[in-house]
């Protein structure tokens, strides 16, 4: 898919003080991918990345993961509108997780939901019990609609 191979990490050391990305993909040839907001530093979702995803991510400036739900690589927002524009790429001291910083363009939604961040509940312990709570926003596009009753 991509001209871009990633070497694999020759050593603990090299990983965490070299210049070199060697992602350490797990297992099942993914890393997990944290997106955040450029401008706020917000959270806006989870996702993960194998190795033509990092590549397409870094290539175009535009968000790519893996789905494991659907197996294939898709583009973040492609169906929405809503693409991310990656603003810088980090990656942790072993390199087995990668953090973007993106501003989402269109109607801004992250989420598949329409929210503008996939964590919008909140979980709150009361008596014993667990609860989701919504956090007072609404969202930014109707997922029904454009996703077309598939979401």
């Amino acid at each position: 898919m991509t001209d871009l191979v990633f070497a694999p990490p020759s050593d603990r050391k090299s990983a965490e003080s070299g210049t070199q990305l060697t992602p350490r993909f797990d297992a099942n040839g993914l890393v997990t991918a944290i997106v955040t907001d450029f401008a706020s530093g917000k959270l806006l979702m989870v996702a993960h990345m194998n190795a033509d995803a990092l590549a397409k991510t870094i290539e175009t400036g535009q968000s790519h993961f893996w789905s494991r739900s659907r197996q294939k690589l898709w583009l973040k927002g492609e169906t929405s509108g809503t693409i991310q524009h990656v603003h810088e790429m980090r990656t942790d001291c072993d390199q087995d997780a990668i953090w973007l910083k993106v501003s989402v363009s269109g109607a801004g939604a992250t989420c598949h939901t329409g929210m503008p961040s996939c964590f919008y509940r909140r979980i709150e312990a009361t008596d014993g019990t667990f609860e989701l709570i919504h956090d007072d926003i609404a969202p930014l596009f109707d997922s029904a609609e454009v996703y077309d009753n598939k979401s």
